[in-house]
């Protein structure tokens, strides 16, 4: 079972990601992606969802046009844990193309 972060490990792992920040009242991470189009963000979400299912490891996203907006957190675990860091930074990956 995947264990939660703890405090000194999420201050690092955050301070490592670029626009990903604490979701105030949740033990969790979070980060809008903005594309050219929607065929753009379609297109960045379909890619993390191939990653994402590989991981065993599922993003809570929503869509509108352009924007995508995700949060992480690793609900067998009860919080932030190593699983999000390592899908937030494949995102990133991603998202740069």
């Amino acid at each position: 079972m995947t264990e939660k972060l703890s405090p000194e490990a999420r201050s690092d792992a955050l301070a490592e990601l670029s626009g990903w920040r604490e979701v105030e009242g949740r033990d969790a991470i979070t980060r809008s992606f903005v594309f050219k189009d929607f065929n753009e963000a379609f297109g960045f979400m379909t890619r993390v969802a191939l990653v994402a299912e590989k991981m065993n490891h599922h993003p809570e996203w929503f869509n509108v046009y352009r924007t995508v907006e995700v949060v992480l957190s690793t609900h067998d675990a009860g919080g932030l844990s190593d699983l999000d860091i390592r899908l937030a930074r494949k995102m990133d990956a991603l998202a740069q193309g």
